[in-house]
C-alpha cells in the first residue's frame, strides 16, 4: 500500500536519484541520536510499537521521507543506511584517508564511511548507501555478497527492463522504488535478505521482464528464489486494466512483491523446518496438485464460503497461495501500522461496525506474545476504519478493501510467529547469509521475455 504525505514526499529534490533503496545491522544496536523516534500516540494502546520508525528527520529537524536523497529545506544530502534502518542526513567524509564522494552520517564524523549506490544516477534513482573504505583500508566485510558498487536492494535485481525502449526507464524506477520499500521492511523484521552473489542456491533475485512480439507472455511468479515480474505492470493503466479483468479489489507493485517474496520465505523458513506440520494444519497440504488447483480456480472460481476462511478469493486456490496472500497481508499490516505509529496517528476514537477479535480467534492463544499480537490485529481494525473513510472522502477506492475473517487471524499469528522466532532476540536485525561467493556482474538488461514457471 502506497501511502505518502508531507511536503518532501511529493517534491523532487535538486539532487538526482531521488528514490528509495546484505548488510547485517548489529543485534541490539542502540538507535543513533539522529534516528527518528516514534511519536507518542494513544494508538499505542492498540498497536504494538513499530518494528522500526518510518518517520525520519533531517539534521535541520525537518521531516524527510523514504525516497528522499536531499533535504528540500537545508539541502543536506540524505541516504538510506541499512545499519540505521532509515534515511539519514549525511556529511562529506573528512579526515585522514577520506575518499572523494564518500559520506558519514551527519554528526558522526568518525563513524562508518559510505558512498552512493551505483544506481543513484540511473533511472532507478537509488538513494541507498554502500559501505566504503578510507584510503589504505580494505572494504568492510558487510560489502561481501553485493554486486560491486551496488547496495543490497539493487544487488538482488538480476535483470532490468531494456532501457533502449522508450518508457522503460520510468517503469524500472517504479519497480525499484517498490522493491526498496519491500527490502527495507524485510530487514526491519529481521528476515534474511541475501543476494545470489552471496548465496547462489538460497539467495534472492528479481527479473523485471517485458512481453515482446512473438515471444512468450511474461508471467509474474516465483521459482527457487527467483521472482519474475512483468515490468508492464509498473504502468498504472495496464495494472488497473488487469485488476478489473480479474475482478480484484487491490493490485499494486508492492502487493506483487510482498506476495511473491512470501513464496520465497515459505521455501526458506517453513518447508524445510519444524513449522511444516503446523502449516499444513492451518493452511492445508501443499502437496496437493498445484496446476490442477489453479485450473479449478480459473474455471470454477473460489468456493462460495471463501470470504469466511481466506484473506482473498485467490488465497482459496491452494495452500501455497493461501500462505503467500496471508503473508502479503501481514506485511501490509505491519508496515502500515509502523508508519501510523511513527507519525502519531490516533484511531482509538473510531466507532467500529464489527466486533473485535478475541483470544479464541488465535492459533495459539496461550503463546506469551498472543496478547500483544491480538492488540496489533485489533489496532489494525481501528486504523483501517479511519483509512478507508479518508479514501472515501477523496472519492478513492477503500485503502484496505478487505474484511479479515476470523479464520485468517490464526494464520496471521502463525506467520507472525515464523517471522519473530527466526530472528535473534527482539532486535530488528537481519540473519546473516551463507558463505560469500564471488561477485557477479552488473544486472543484465532483458532482451527477450521468458516464462516464469512455478508458483505465482
Amino acid at each position: 500500500m502506497n501511502a505518502s504525505s508531507g511536503e518532501q514526499a511529493d517534491a523532487q529534490p535538486a539532487a538526482p536519484g531521488d528514490a528509495e533503496g546484505a548488510i547485517t545491522p548489529a543485534v541490539g544496536q542502540a538507535a543513533p541520536a539522529l534516528a527518528a523516534e516514534p511519536a507518542a500516540s494513544t494508538l499505542a494502546t492498540e498497536l504494538a510499537a513499530p518494528t522500526v520508525s518510518r518517520a525520519y528527520r533531517c539534521q535541520c529537524e525537518r521531516p524527510i521521507f523514504l525516497r528522499n536523497s536531499e533535504c528540500l529545506a537545508c539541502h543536506t544530502p540524505l541516504g538510506y543506511v541499512i545499519e540505521r534502518l532509515g534515511v539519514m542526513p549525511l556529511a562529506p567524509a573528512a579526515g585522514e584517508g577520506a575518499q572523494p564522494d564518500t559520506f558519514t552520517v551527519f554528526g558522526d564524523p568518525h563513524g562508518k564511511t559510505y558512498r552512493r549506490c551505483a544506481n543513484f544516477l540511473t533511472p532507478a534513482g537509488c538513494n541507498w548507501m554502500v559501505p566504503a573504505a578510507r584510503e589504505g583500508e580494505e572494504l568492510p566485510p558487510d560489502t561481501h555478497g553485493l554486486a560491486p558498487g551496488y547496495c543490497l536492494a539493487c544487488s538482488v535485481t538480476r535483470t532490468i527492463p531494456d532501457l533502449s525502449v522508450e518508457g522503460n526507464g520510468e517503469l524500472w524506477r517504479k519497480l525499484e522504488t517498490a522493491k526498496r520499500r519491500l527490502i527495507s521492511q524485510l530487514l526491519a523484521l529481521g528476515l534474511p535478505v541475501v543476494s545470489r552473489h552471496a548465496d547462489a542456491v538460497h539467495g534472492l533475485a528479481f527479473d523485471f521482464l517485458s512481453n515482446t512480439p512473438g515471444g512468450p507472455h511474461v508471467m509474474t511468479g516465483h521459482q527457487d528464489g527467483v521472482i519474475t515480474l512483468n515490468a508492464e505492470e509498473a504502468e498504472d493503466a495496464v495494472r488497473e486494466r488487469i485488476r478489473a479483468e480479474m475482478r480484484e479489489p487491490y493490485r499494486t507493485l508492492l502487493g506483487h512483491f510482498r506476495h511473491e517474496v512470501g513464496h520465497y520465505y515459505w521455501d526458506l523458513l517453513v518447508q524445510p523446518t519444524q513449522w511444516i506440520d503446523d502449516f499444513r494444519a492451518l493452511f492445508g497440504d501443499e502437496r496437493a496438485d498445484y496446476a490442477a488447483a489453479l485450473q479449478t480456480h480459473y474455471e470454477q472460481g473460489p468456493p462460495p464460503d471463501w470470504a469466511d476462511r481466506f484473506v482473498s478469493s485467490y488465497a482459496s486456490t491452494h495452500p501455497w497461495e493461501d500462505w503467500a496472500e496471508t503473508w502479503a497481508h501481514y506485511l501490509h499490516m505491519a508496515d502500515t501500522a509502523d508508519t501510523a505509529m511513527s507519525f502519531g496517528v490516533d484511531a482509538t476514537n473510531v466507532e467500529l461496525t464489527s466486533d473485535l477479535f478475541t483470544p479464541a480467534d488465535l492459533w495459539q492463544p496461550d503463546d506469551p506474545d498472543a496478547g500483544k499480537f491480538l492488540d496489533f490485529i485489533n489496532g489494525w481494525v481501528l486504523l483501517t476504519n479511519v483509512l478507508n473513510e479518508l479514501s472515501r472522502s477523496m472519492g478513492q477506492p477503500d485503502y484496505y478493501p478487505f474484511v479479515l475473517p476470523r479464520a485468517a487471524v490464526g494464520k496471521l499469528q502463525f506467520i507472525h510467529r515464523v517471522v519473530t522466532q527466526q530472528r535473534p532476540g527482539d532486535a530488528p536485525s537481519m540473519v546473516v547469509a551463507a558463505d560469500v561467493a564471488e561477485s557477479a556482474p552488473e544486472p543484465a538488461q532483458a532482451e527477450a521475455p521468458q516464462q516464469a514457471p512455478g508458483q505465482s
